[in-house]
């Protein structure tokens, strides 16, 4: 009787061992991985849509939830305020539940200030970075001069400065009245319906100029990263982030895979590193670029890289298709994309660059836009 109750007492303690091994495990694996998953999709309609806000190089992307609720990313150029409230309307958007700045360049978010002043937003997240003004733009200096000042301008003269953009963005943010908040990795945003957004990008330190050694430019580089989970659906908006951010997601223990991805800076050269569309490996990829851009977006390096990575990608631009509109349940096999226009262009061709998209070469991003050069005629015989 003594052996069988020694025995019966090895066997508990065993169990015990057990159960408390696997309680440690569910705590130190399993719940943190549980909770990092996106809720059941409800089988509502999402829709994102990439808007036209060409042909001047621009981002502006539009989600609507399955729950109705709405998410602007970014909003054009200065001159495309009218475009974008044109398709909120058009899709009957009265109020965005989220607009996300991505970095404080004019073809993100020169059109912002427009679009608050038409329609109630209630939350504003960005970078919390100003933007970066290049050397040799900012203004000289004021030096000592015993002359006789001139006149002070009138009041109706109009002034201008190259971060008047910035400038109008951040006083329609401060008079709208929205939540204001900076973009934090890992911050999650329930959508409803089972919808999700997360951010990835930017983490600290942010990165400087004398980081971008290999090309590209600080404001980019530091831009807002977000994915977007519903369902089987993932969809990764990379902004204008360049190398060197996707870089440091490569090194973090992210889910980086997305069935979608909003390809970085329209394509630049100094995006869409190999190594970050091999992890990313996406399905289909979608560059928001203009016809008229002088930068040489997308760059024929990057659409090289993007079908070495997955040789099966389907690829959209809006330069050539206009407004690419992408809906889904969250189910296997049921997204749908469709495109405002069709081409007869070769999708796979990029553009020449006539200038360098790179803070080495003295990159301006403020207003340096405008029809390409009209092509010389040809003397007739």
């Amino acid at each position: 009787m003594g052996r069988a109750t020694r025995g019966c007492g090895c066997a508990v303690a065993v169990l015990l061992v057990v159960f408390l091994a696997g309680a440690f495990v569910t705590w130190r694996y399993v719940l943190p991985w549980w909770r990092t998953q996106p809720p059941p999709a409800s089988g509502g309609e999402l829709t994102v849509r990439i808007l036209d806000v060409g042909p001047i190089n621009g981002d502006s992307i539009l989600i609507t939830s399955p729950s109705g609720k709405s998410v602007l990313i970014d909003a054009g150029d200065t001159t495309k305020g009218k475009a974008v409230l044109d398709a909120l309307k058009r899709n009957n958007i009265q109020q965005l539940d989220y607009f996300i700045a991505t970095h404080p360049h004019p073809d993100h978010i020169g059109g912002a200030a427009e679009v608050f002043k038409a329609v109630k937003v209630l939350n504003v997240i960005d970078n919390g970075q100003p933007p970066s003004v290049p050397q040799q733009a900012a203004p000289p200096p004021k030096q000592a001069n015993t002359k006789k000042p001139p006149p002070a301008p009138s009041k109706t003269t109009k002034t201008t400065s190259l971060t008047k953009f910035y400038d109008d963005y951040k006083a329609a943010v401060s008079s709208s009245g929205a939540h204001y908040e900076n973009a934090k990795p890992g911050t999650r945003y329930d959508l409803g319906g089972g919808a999700l957004l997360t951010i990835i990008a930017p983490s600290e330190p942010f990165f400087t100029k004398d980081k971008m050694t290999t090309g590209g430019n600080e404001a980019n580089a530091n831009s807002i990263v977000a994915r977007l989970d519903y369902g089987s659906f993932s969809m990764m908006f990379a902004g204008d982030a360049e190398d060197q951010t996707e870089h440091r997601l490569l090194t973090k223990d992210l889910d980086l895979r997305s069935r979608v991805l909003k390809i970085g800076h329209h394509g630049s050269k100094y995006a869409s590193s190999a190594d970050f569309l091999s992890r990313v490996q996406p399905e289909v990829a979608i560059v928001s670029c203009g016809a008229w851009n002088r930068y040489g977006h997308p760059s024929q390096a990057v659409l090289d890289r993007l079908r070495a990575a997955n040789p099966n990608v389907k690829l959209y631009r809006t330069d050539l298709q206009g407004e690419i509109a992408i809906t889904t349940r969250g189910k296997d096999n049921d997204m749908t994309i469709k495109t405002a226009k069709e081409t007869t262009e070769d999708m796979w061709a990029g553009r020449t660059a006539q200038k360098d998209d790179s803070s080495r070469s003295g990159f301006i991003a403020y207003g340096d836009f405008g029809p390409p050069p009209k092509p010389r005629k040809t003397e007739q015989k």
